[in-house]
């Protein structure tokens, strides 16, 4: 197994935003993250990276919920530490190399940290017990999203003021792609969607990178924008910066500001994809795609999210046009293979071979053929 070395050398790399660290990791480094239950999304793109070693300053699964995530980055081959409590990030610079041995880690022969090991089988049986008491998580979670309902729904079930744009949406299909857990094996799913349609392609923050590295521009990209590229930033799209503040402030702004960036901003509660979601709607569009987005109990409670009334109220509202391609990879099966069919093929031949040689009357019947056809020939 991959993470099976007795001691393992590199360069540490430190951010306390995962999604950012993975943008800058290669198998060659040790990756340094200070991420309380680590989400699958982030998972993902940890085993992707190909880095071999993750030392958590925080709790890499707290118990808080059923939580697959460090579990998918340990079986994916990634030695996982939890060092929690320890001050890695100031006492070490990024770049400067750091040598992994059980669960410490060490600089010039010094111990700087020592951790715990997470095992895939210690992983799998904390998440089994966290399965049999998610009745207490979804009881909180309900009392939330009933005491947010009220104010949030009303907001968005109202109507929120959407700025103009460019893009047409009326008559067109719409594309929303959020940085959700598979949403790029599904944005792969739906390739021959995009080619046959052209929907309109919208995203949400990070959703954005998803699109260009699938080959794809984003029309638009809506959301508070702390987990997009420049790159994207800058690749011609519509810019919708969410205000989510209470007082309407939307943080994003000041980094298009500083990237000199044209852009729009929209007031309203909830997520960013619920506003993307609504944009499209409002705008128009005949269908809505969704890849990525978030609606079930573990995907908000890993977002940390006290309720979904946002996600709730606006299912409601866009429901009927909705459609959303999560999990549609599992329903495309594997190519089967010439083996498989070879196998069969040769299964069906012994079954005709068995049913002659037991059979007189087929034999018969055959031998005349054979006959027949030797007379036609002229073979015989």
């Amino acid at each position: 197994m991959a993470n099976g070395f007795v001691e393992f050398t590199g360069p540490a790399r430190l951010d306390k935003r995962t999604k950012h660290l993975v943008r800058r990791l290669s198998g060659d480094d040790v990756a340094i993250i200070d991420h309380l239950d680590i989400d699958r999304v982030s998972a993902e793109e940890l085993v992707d990276s190909g880095v071999r070693v993750v030392v958590n300053v925080a709790r890499s699964q707290s118990g808080r919920f059923p939580n697959p995530g460090p579990l998918m980055l340990v079986r994916g081959g990634v030695r996982l530490i939890d060092a929690t409590g320890a001050d890695l990030f100031d006492q070490v610079d990024d770049g400067e190399r750091v040598t992994v041995r059980g669960g410490s880690i060490f600089r010039n022969g010094t111990v700087l940290a020592t951790g715990h090991v997470l095992s895939e089988e210690e992983l799998a049986r904390d998440l089994q017990e966290q399965r049999g008491r998610v009745t207490e998580a979804l009881e909180a979670f309900a009392d939330n999203t009933l005491r947010y309902l009220r104010e949030e729904g009303r907001v968005l079930s109202g109507g929120i003021d959407l700025p103009p744009l460019q893009t047409r949406f009326r008559e067109r299909h719409a594309l929303v792609v959020a940085r959700g857990p598979g949403h790029k094996r599904d944005l792969r799913i739906v390739s021959p969607y995009v080619r046959d349609f052209k929907p309109v392609l919208v995203a949400v923050d990070g959703g954005a990178d998803a699109l260009l590295e699938a080959g794809y521009r984003p029309d638009v990209i809506v959301g508070d924008m702390d987990s997009v590229s420049d790159r994207a930033l800058r690749s011609g799209a519509e810019l919708v910066v969410h205000a989510y503040a209470a007082d309407g402030r939307a943080p994003g702004a000041a980094r298009l500001e500083e990237l000199g960036v044209p852009y729009a901003t929209v007031r309203a509660p909830g997520i960013s994809e619920d506003v993307a979601l609504l944009l499209a709607y409002e705008k128009g569009a005949e269908l809505i795609v969704a890849v990525g987005t978030h609606f079930n109990l573990v995907e908000f409670l890993e977002r940390d999210r006290a309720g979904m009334s946002s996600t709730f109220v606006t299912r409601l509202k866009v429901g009927e046009i909705l459609v959303d391609a999560k999990g549609v990879s599992r329903l495309v099966g594997r190519p089967l293979g010439i083996w498989p069919v070879a196998v069969v093929i040769a299964a069906g031949l012994a079954a005709i071979v068995v049913a002659i040689a037991v059979s007189p009357t087929l034999r018969n019947a055959i031998d005349l053929v054979a006959t027949r056809l030797l007379d036609l020939l002229g073979w015989s």
